[in-house]
C-alpha cells in the first residue's frame, strides 16, 4: 500500500494566476507528487506526495527554483537540562526530526534553542514535546508570533505600501511636471530647459529599477520555467516606455519623453498591489478570528492546587477549572458543576447551552455562568477548534470545476497578450500610418504606446482572484455560522439540489423518545401519581421506553420508590409492587392477557397510534388507569428548517425505518412533500439512487455515521455533527450542530458564493474581453491601462468580500 501525505505550504511571492500554475506545474514534475493545488487568495499550496520517494527539503527547493518562497518562522527556546556539548547535539538532532523543521541549533552557553520551521506543518507544541521527549524542558518560549504565518503577510504587506509609497513620492511630481510641459502650463524657460528632461529621467529611474525591481526578477524567473506571468506584462510595458525616452534624451532618436508614464505605470500597479494584498488579509478574517478564539491560559487542578499553564500545555486527563466569563481551554467532559455555555462562536446558534456533569464542553466557547471543572479530554490538534480550522483550510484548498476554465485561460493568457500586443505594434506602425511614415519616430510613438497600452490593460490577477477568494470568504462565513464546507464542489453541487433528504432519528426527530401524552381513565388516580407509580417500577428496568418515562417524572419532580417483585416479560412489559400498589405498564395484547380492565381507554390508544406514538397501558390494582404515549420527538427548529428549505423552492423528502403509519404522522406535521419508510439502513444508499434515477439532484441529510453510505451517494451529504467530533463527519458539508436550519444556511451560502464566484469571472472575462481591443485600437493610454487593472483586482476581491455579511437567519 502506497504512503501518502500532505503539506500545506504558505508561498510568498506569488502576484497573479501565471504564478499558480507555475508552482503547481513545478510541483507536479517531482518524483513522488500525487497532486499540488495552489490557491492565490490563500497563497498556500497543498502537496499530497509520497514520503518515501521525496522529502520536505526537495519540495521547498523546487518551489524556490521556480522563482517563489515559502513563509517560516524562528522560535527561541529557553532550554533547562543540558549538561555538556553531546546533550546540545542530541537535542538539535532530536529537533530536526520534528516534520516541518528546517534548521534548529542549540547554544550550551546560553542554554538557548532557535528553531527555523514552516508553521503550517510543525507548531510550537510540536518543539516542546520534541525537546521533553530528548530528556530536557523548554521552560520559556518567545521571539514568535502567534501566527507566524500572519506575521510574514504583514511583512509583505508593510513592503508593498513602503514600495507605493516610494513608487508615488517620485511618480507624483514627474507627472505634474510632465502635463504642465505638455499642457503648456510651465514658464518657457522651465519647460524647454534641458535639466527638466534629466530631472524627469532622475525621478523616473529609481520608480523603474527600485519600486519596479520584483517585476524584472519575477518576470525573469517566469521565463526560465517556461511561461509568462502579469510581471513579464508589467516589466515589458513599463520598459518599453523608459527606454525609448532613455534613447530619446541621450540623443539615439528624435521624439517625446515618456518617462512620466513609466513611472506611474508601475506607482499605479503598486497602488493596486497594495490594495490586493490589503483585501486580501481580509478573506482570511474568517479563519483568524476562529483561532484567536482559544485562550492563551488554562487553570489546572493539580493536588487541589489551581496551577496557571499555557493552554498548549494541557494533557488529556487534567482536570480544568474555569470560572464564569472565561473560555473554555480545550475540549472535554464536566466533572463537577452546573452553568451555560456559550457557544455561538462555533455553532452559530445564539441560546446558552446548559452544562452539568457528564456534559461535553468544546474548546474557546464561553462558560457564562457557574464555575465548572471538567476533564480535558481532547487538546491541541484533536480539539473540535482545530478540526474545524483544518476542514475550513482544506476547503480553500480545493478548486471547484469552474475554475478550471480560468486557470485554463490563464496558462496562455500572458503569451496571448503579447502575440496581440505585438500585432498591435504592427498594425499601427505598418498598415496605420502612411507608408512614407515607415521611419518616421511619431508612427513609432504611437505604435508602441498602444502596445504597451495592451500589455497594461490585460489582467490574469483578476481571473485568478475570481474563486479561490469567494471560495475563502464563503468557507470561511460558514465556519462562523456552524456550517462547514469542506471542498469547493459541494458548492457548486449544492447550488443544483433539487430534493434535500433527511433521515428522521437524529436528525429531524431528537433520537430519544420521550413522553408526550398521559390520557386517564375514569375515576383514576392523580396524573402526577400515576405517573410516579409507573416511573418506580420503571426505574428497575432498562427499555427505552421505560427511561422516557422516568425522565419525564425526574424533570417533575416526583419522588421515585424502589418497586418490590420486580418482572420484566420480554415483547409484553414489567411488573411489580411499588408501595402496596401492584403496578403493570405494558402493551394492548399483554393487559388482555393479564384481564386487566381497559376503562375505554383502547380507542384513546389508537389515537395516540395513528399520531405516530406508542401507547404504554398503565395498570394498577389490575385496572388500567392511563395511557402514556411515547414518541421520538421532533427537534425544536424542524418544522421552521423544513419549512425554509420550501421557500428556497426545494422538495423535502424523509427517509426512515420505521412503519408507515408512524412515517406518515410525522410527515403530516411537517407538511414533507412525500416521506419513505420502512427502510432498512443498508437499504438507503439504494433510496436515494432511486431518486436520482428519477433526474432528482440530491442533498442527504443524515448523523454522518450510520448514514456514511447514503451521504456519499448523494449528490451533496450534509452530516449533522456533535461540535466535537466533526472530522469524522463522511460528508463534504458537516453542520456543527443538530440544528437542521444549518440546511437551509449551507444551501443558501452556497448559492451566494457560486454567484459571487460566477460574477468575479464575468467581471474578470468582460473587462479582457472589452479593454484589451480598446487599448489595440488605440482610446487607452498605458497610464489609463495600469489603473484599470489595478482596480480590476480591487474589485474581484471586494465583491467576495461582500459574503461576510451573509446574514445568520438567511
Amino acid at each position: 500500500m502506497t504512503l501518502t501525505k500532505q503539506y500545506n505550504l504558505p508561498i510568498t511571492g506569488m502576484t497573479c494566476a501565471n504564478c499558480v500554475s507555475t508552482v503547481e506545474r513545478n510541483l507536479g514534475k517531482l518524483p513522488g507528487v500525487n497532486n499540488a493545488n495552489v490557491n492565490l487568495s490563500t497563497e498556500r499550496a497543498s502537496v499530497d506526495f509520497d514520503p518515501e520517494q521525496i522529502n520536505l527539503a526537495s519540495i521547498l527547493q523546487r518551489v524556490e527554483r521556480a522563482g517563489y518562497g515559502v513563509a517560516s518562522g524562528e522560535a527561541d527556546l529557553s532550554i533547562c537540562g543540558l549538561s555538556d556539548s553531546s546533550d546540545s547535539t542530541r537535542l538539535e538532532k532530536a529537533l530536526l526530526t520534528v516534520d516541518g523543521v528546517l534548521e534548529a541549533h542549540v547554544n550550551l552557553a546560553s542554554e538557548r534553542a532557535r528553531v527555523r520551521y514552516i508553521p503550517t506543518i510543525a507548531s510550537q507544541l510540536d518543539l516542546r514535546q520534541a525537546v521533553k521527549t530528548a530528556g530536557f524542558e523548554a521552560v520559556e518560549l518567545g521571539g514568535e508570533a502567534e501566527d507566524i504565518e500572519r506575521e510574514a503577510r504583514e511583512k509583505e504587506l508593510a513592503k508593498q505600501k513602503r514600495l507605493m509609497g516610494i513608487g508615488l513620492l517620485f511618480a507624483t511630481p514627474l507627472f505634474i511636471l510632465s502635463m504642465g510641459r505638455d499642457l503648456g502650463l510651465l514658464p518657457m524657460a522651465i519647460a524647454h530647459a534641458p535639466w527638466l528632461s534629466w530631472l524627469f529621467f532622475t525621478l523616473a529611474t529609481p520608480v523603474q529599477f527600485y519600486v519596479g525591481a520584483s517585476y524584472y526578477v519575477s518576470g525573469f524567473k517566469s521565463l526560465r520555467n517556461g511561461s509568462a506571468n502579469m510581471d513579464v506584462l508589467v516589466a515589458m510595458g513599463s520598459s518599453a516606455a523608459y527606454f525609448y525616452s532613455l534613447a530619446v534624451l541621450v540623443g539615439l532618436s528624435p521624439g517625446h519623453l515618456y518617462f512620466e508614464t513609466s513611472a506611474v505605470i508601475i506607482a499605479l500597479i503598486r497602488v493596486g498591489k497594495y490594495l490586493e494584498a490589503k483585501a486580501k488579509g481580509h478573506t482570511s478574517d474568517a479563519i483568524r478570528k476562529l483561532m484567536d478564539l482559544r485562550p492563551q491560559t488554562a487553570r489546572i487542578l493539580r493536588d487541589n492546587e489551581e496551577v496557571e499553564i499555557s493552554s498548549e500545555d494541557v494533557q488529556v486527563g487534567d482536570r480544568v477549572l474555569v470560572r464564569p466569563g472565561e473560555k473554555f481551554p480545550v475540549d472535554g467532559m464536566v466533572i463537577d458543576g452546573n452553568s451555560a455555555a456559550d457557544e455561538s462562536m462555533l455553532t452559530g446558534e445564539a441560546m446558552p447551552v446548559s452544562k452539568g456533569p457528564g456534559d461535553q464542553v468544546i474548546g474557546a466557547t464561553m462558560n457564562r455562568l457557574g464555575r465548572l471543572v471538567f476533564e480535558a479530554t481532547k487538546v491541541g490538534k484533536a480539539t473540535a477548534l482545530a478540526q474545524i480550522v483544518k476542514l475550513v483550510e482544506d476547503a480553500q484548498n480545493t478548486k471547484p470545476q469552474i475554475q478550471q476554465l480560468g486557470d485554463r485561460i490563464s496558462a496562455v493568457f500572458v503569451p496571448t497578450v503579447i502575440a496581440i500586443a505585438g500585432v498591435t505594434f504592427s498594425a499601427w506602425y505598418f498598415i496605420a500610418a502612411p507608408p512614407v511614415a515607415a521611419a518616421d519616430m511619431d508612427a513609432f510613438t504611437r505604435a508602441m504606446i498602444n502596445a504597451v497600452a495592451v500589455l497594461l490593460i490585460a489582467c490574469p490577477c483578476a481571473m485568478g482572484l475570481a474563486t479561490p477568494t469567494a471560495v475563502m470568504v464563503g468557507t470561511g462565513r460558514g465556519a462562523e455560522m456552524g456550517v462547514l464546507i469542506k471542498s469547493g464542489e459541494a458548492l457548486e453541487h449544492a447550488a443544483k439540489i433539487s430534493i434535500v433528504v433527511l433521515d428522521k432519528t437524529g436528525t429531524i426527530t431528537r433520537g430519544q423518545p420521550a413522553v408526550t401524552d398521559i390520557l386517564l381513565s375514569k375515576n383514576a388516580l392523580e396524573e402526577s401519581e400515576i405517573l410516579r407509580l409507573a416511573a418506580s417500577l420503571e426505574d428497575a428496568s432498562e427499555h427505552p421506553l421505560g427511561e422516557a418515562i422516568v425522565a419525564e417524572a425526574k424533570a417533575r419532580g416526583l419522588a421515585l420508590t424502589a418497586p418490590a417483585g420486580f418482572k420484566a416479560e420480554v415483547g409484553r412489559g414489567v411488573s411489580g409492587m411499588v408501595g402496596d400498589r401492584l403496578v403493570a405498564i405494558g402493551n394492548h395484547r399483554w393487559m388482555q392477557e393479564r384481564q386487566a380492565g381497559l376503562n375505554g381507554l383502547a380507542p384513546k390508544a389508537e389515537g395516540l397510534q395513528q399520531q405516530g406514538k406508542t401507547a404504554v397501558y398503565v395498570a394498577i390494582d389490575d385496572q388500567v388507569t392511563a395511557l402514556i404515549g411515547i414518541a421520538d420527538t421532533l427537534k425544536d427548529h424542524s418544522r421552521d428548517a423544513i419549512a425554509q428549505l420550501q421557500a428556497q423552492g426545494l422538495k423535502v423528502a424523509m427517509l426512515t425505518g420505521d412503519n408507515h403509519i408512524v412515517a406518515e404522522a410525522i410527515a403530516s406535521q411537517l407538511g414533507l412533500d412525500q416521506f419513505i419508510a420502512e427502510v432498512l439502513p443498508e437499504q438507503k444508499v439504494a433510496e436515494i439512487r432511486r431518486l436520482q434515477e428519477q433526474g432528482e439532484i440530491v442533498a442527504m441529510v443524515g448523523d454522518g455515521i450510520n448514514d456514511a453510505p447514503a451521504l456519499a451517494q448523494a449528490d451533496l451529504g450534509i452530516a449533522i455533527g456533535t461540535g466535537t467530533d466533526v472530522a469524522m463527519a463522511a460528508a463534504p458539508v458537516v453542520l456543527i450542530t443538530g440544528n437542521l436550519r444549518g440546511v437551509s444556511r449551507a444551501l443558501s451560502l452556497s448559492n451566494r458564493t457560486l454567484r459571487t464566484i460566477k460574477q468575479n469571472l464575468f467581471w474578470a472575462f468582460i473587462y479582457n474581453i472589452l479593454l484589451i481591443p480598446a487599448a489595440a485600437l488605440g482610446f487607452l493610454n498605458p497610464m489609463l491601462a495600469a489603473g484599470a487593472m489595478a482596480i480590476s483586482d480591487v474589485f474581484v476581491i471586494g465583491n467576495s468580500l461582500r459574503l461576510k455579511k451573509f446574514p445568520l437567519d438567511s
